[in-house]
């Protein structure tokens, strides 16, 4: 998810050119993640309150997934952009709920190292991300970036339904 959020920086020009607008109006799409973001932490961390973790978090995770799909393959910059927020809002209340449910897991004294954990998961993401997405946009395309990202959800997918306690 880290990885999605920054990931098209190197891939405007070639992603804009596809779809037929300009570079600037391309740019959008990362503001729009960003709005998602913003918009979606507060209001995504109310409505996952009353979820139990295992079940929110594969939800986020699963509609992540699909906002990327539905970015691989639209021609459509709006669908583009529309899942771009998407994208972000599941993001967003990922992240919140990934913070409390590791709270819970975890004995009160290792609650900063499991908060550690996950935080740098993210950092180490959009290091590591931002960067491969952009060669592997360079090499295939910019919709195998968004490929790649549906693709990682599925064994995050796996590891919630193992890691995460059911209740």
């Amino acid at each position: 998810m880290g990885t999605s959020e920054f990931m098209l920086a190197g891939l405007l020009p070639d992603l804009a050119r596809d779809l037929g607008v300009s570079v600037g109006a391309a740019g959008a799409l990362t503001s729009a993640f960003a709005v998602g973001m913003v918009i979606g932490a507060p209001l995504m961390a109310v409505l996952a309150r009353g979820r139990s973790g295992r079940s929110g978090l594969l939800g986020f995770v699963l509609v992540f997934l699909a906002a990327h799909v539905a970015g691989a393959l639209t021609t459509s910059f709006g669908v583009l952009l529309a899942s771009r927020v998407v994208a972000a809002l599941a993001n967003a209340g990922f992240l919140a709920l990934a913070l409390t449910t590791a709270i819970a897991m975890v004995p009160a004294d290792r609650t900063a190292r499991a908060l550690a954990v996950l935080l740098g998961g993210t950092t180490v993401a959009t290091v590591v991300g931002v960067p491969g997405g952009a060669l592997l946009g360079a090499h295939a395309g910019w919709r195998a970036a968004f490929w790649a990202v549906a693709v990682l959800c599925v064994p995050a997918a796996l590891g919630i339904l193992r890691g995460v306690p059911a209740a």
